[in-house]
């Protein structure tokens, strides 16, 4: 009795030194509201996302500008995962038992940082080069054949030390930024999503959290919108006027201002943060009527409570009881065939985040600006319906977990038989030439070009791609042969090159790329594509609420911290360096510089297609039959619980309340 009173008296003082007039601050605070919560959570996660998500719009802009395989790239993208894995399960098992809202203000403190970090190699690095000899007007040397004369050397085949260790300290600086973003969002979505699942009505929170996760889903969908909006202007417009400017969006060689969507986003991160300082750590639950009520627990519970707190407070316990715990959720077969199917889900949606903007470019011929503009404003939309829709769905139809299975297996099945034409939707590799073809063409082209030549005295490094009138692409007007360029009524802008001997059909040439030529197959392409996205989409809600429903409440924040861990381990980490490695897989040409292969100047097309689109189906079928396994074991036991039942067995009520939860 005595030890009762002692803890019902420090529970008691507890509370008075946290809040000196609950009553009237439950009643009162403005932050005091669940909608609230969802309401601002939606925003600091669609910011973080955005945050997160910018360095997908922009990764082949930063393949060219810091000459990186995609690969390499692909690293880049997921090495934010690195401290999210390692910190995620430590943080989700002491969701519970923190300030949860402080914690995830001071996580987007940290992804505010990260931000403003990835953007500080642009303010070190130097102005951009490229090939220098690009024809103008008011210069003596251009990039066109001259038999006679030294052979040019352009400023990016100088190898100087100093340059080489400032590329490497860039990348540093860029893969550090992504393990501070990685850090820095570990809190907010475990925290988020339990605390509004432990104070939201059980029939709102799958709306709740299907809401979540949909308004979530349009911080990649604005990060591509932003994405497109800065790289239409030039990497160095704070350096450079706009009459030191000679190229253009559609030249291959552009490179757009990358780095300021990074101070964009890094602000708005900052924004959104404010109210998590203001959110109080418990509020009220609400009540079947969807309006706020007092949470009326007992004394016993409050001792229960406080006494579990006092229990699992310590990182030394948490160390030693975690691999039980860890073994009791993975054990569950829902839990772990829901978490098998949503990281194939997950590997794919990398894939399609990451590289589908640069794929766009290389399959259609469209710039950077107008990939991303797409992605942002049809591929992440579609994504988004497709999470809606399973909430509303659930929600409508209250889905039992076999029905919850039953919906994820029957949108992937649509998914696949919609994404299967993609493989045969695309374009061939134009017709391009170069003597340094990694790959030999069968037309010979590359093999003439090697000869006509041979005489002009082209830069080994030269890169100012030309459309020949034989339809065929030239790496620069000097390996085409032209011995003359036309100028038009501004001094950088070229008209056409003549007298190229390279080219059989006409002799002229116009800069630029001859493009793919098939672009009127993009927009069936882009329909089926974000079809087969939304379809896909309809599993995240319910395979989600599985995930919730499908452990002990004590355990939910562990199990989403276990789940978040795995998808990161398996999905997250692996997925854009296995995309990166299937898209330098096919590429044909590689840039060189320093003796040392840089970023893909041609890929071949037909094979970046299939292999890249091919890798996406594949995943989605995998995920497919986990699905259907997951179907088959809660069938079975929701069999086994009405069999129970009507034998009436006395474990009736156990096992009926486990089916309940799952």
């Amino acid at each position: 009795m005595g030890i009762y009173r002692e803890i019902t008296m420090t529970t008691s003082a507890d509370n008075e030194r946290e809040d000196p007039n609950p009553k009237s601050t439950r009643c009162c605070h403005p932050f005091n509201n669940i909608k609230v919560f969802v309401l601002c959570h939606g925003f600091l996660q669609l910011s973080q996302l955005l945050l997160s998500g910018y360095l997908r719009s922009s990764i082949s802009t930063i393949e060219k500008r810091f000459g990186i395989s995609s690969q390499t790239s692909g690293i880049l993208s997921s090495f934010n995962e690195i401290g999210n894995t390692v910190l995620i399960v430590f943080v989700s098992y002491f969701g519970s038992r923190v300030h949860r809202p402080r914690f995830i203000g001071v996580g987007a403190l940290i992804v505010c940082t990260a931000g403003f970090l990835m953007s500080l190699p642009h303010f070190i690095m130097g102005a951009y080069e490229y090939d220098k000899s690009v024809a103008s007007l008011y210069s003596n040397v251009t990039d066109i054949c001259q038999s006679h004369g030294p052979i040019r050397s352009l400023d990016n085949d100088k190898c100087e030390e100093s340059v080489q260790k400032e590329n490497k300290n860039v990348l540093f600086i860029l893969f550090l930024g992504q393990i501070l973003l990685g850090v820095g969002s570990v809190p907010i979505q475990p925290f988020g999503i339990s605390y509004i699942d432990d104070f939201a009505n059980k029939r709102n929170s799958p709306l709740y959290i299907g809401i979540l996760f949909a308004v979530s889903l349009m911080g990649p969908g604005v990060a591509f919108i932003l994405g497109s909006a800065m790289l239409r202007y030039y990497v160095d417009i704070d350096k450079l006027s706009a009459d030191e400017i000679t190229l253009t969006p559609k030249d291959p060689r552009w490179i757009g201002a990358w780095w300021l969507g990074y101070l964009v986003a890094g602000s708005v991160v900052a924004i959104a943060s404010i109210p998590y300082f203001i959110f109080p750590r418990e509020m009220p639950k609400q009540g079947p009527s969807e309006t706020p009520e007092e949470p009326k627990l007992s004394l016993m519970d409050e001792v229960k409570n406080k006494t579990e707190e006092k229990e699992k407070l310590t990182l030394s316990q948490f160390v030693k009881v975690f691999p039980k715990v860890l073994f009791r959720t993975v054990k569950n077969p829902v839990f772990i065939l829901v978490v098998l199917a949503q990281a194939n889900v997950s590997a794919m949606a990398c894939g399609l985040a990451t590289f589908m903007a640069k794929f766009l470019e290389r399959q259609f011929s469209v710039t950077a600006s107008f990939a991303n503009l797409l992605m942002g404003s049809a591929n992440i939309p579609a994504a988004m319906s497709g999470i809606v829709l399973g909430g509303i769905i659930m929600k409508r139809y209250r889905l039992t977990p076999k029905q919850c299975a039953l919906m994820c297996v029957i949108g992937l099945v649509a998914c696949i038989f919609t994404a299967s034409p993609l493989l045969f939707i695309g374009c061939s590799t134009q017709h391009f030439a170069s003597p340094h073809n990694d790959q030999q063409d069968s037309s010979g082209i590359w093999q003439n070009v090697r000869e006509c030549s041979s005489d002009c005295q082209c830069s080994s490094t030269a890169f100012n791609p030309v459309c020949g009138a034989d339809g065929v692409e030239y790496i620069s007007p000097c390996y085409a042969g032209c011995r003359v360029v036309h100028f038009g009524e501004s001094a950088n802008e070229v008209l056409n090159y003549t007298g190229c001997s390279c080219i059989p059909a006409g002799s002229t040439a116009k800069p630029g790329s001859c493009g793919t030529g098939c672009f009127h197959l993009f927009k069936v392409f882009m329909a089926l594509l974000c079809l087969a996205g939304g379809l896909a989409s309809m599993a995240q809600t319910p395979s989600f609420m599985l995930i919730i429903r499908s452990v002990k409440p004590t355990d939910k924040s562990l199990a989403i911290g276990i789940q978040l861990m795995l998808l990161r381990i398996l999905a997250w980490l692996p997925g854009p360096v296995m995309y990166g490695s299937v898209i330098d897989s096919t590429c044909i040409l590689w840039g060189r510089k320093c003796g040392k292969k840089t970023s893909c100047l041609y890929y071949d097309n037909n094979h970046l297609r299939q292999r890249y689109i091919g890798l996406q189906i594949l995943f989605e079928i995998m995920a497919l039959i986990f699905f259907i396994a997951l179907f088959f074991v809660l069938r079975r036991r929701e069999n086994k619980t009405v069999d129970q039942s009507a034998a009436g067995n006395p474990e009736t009520h156990a096992l009926t309340q486990e089916g309940a939860n799952a």
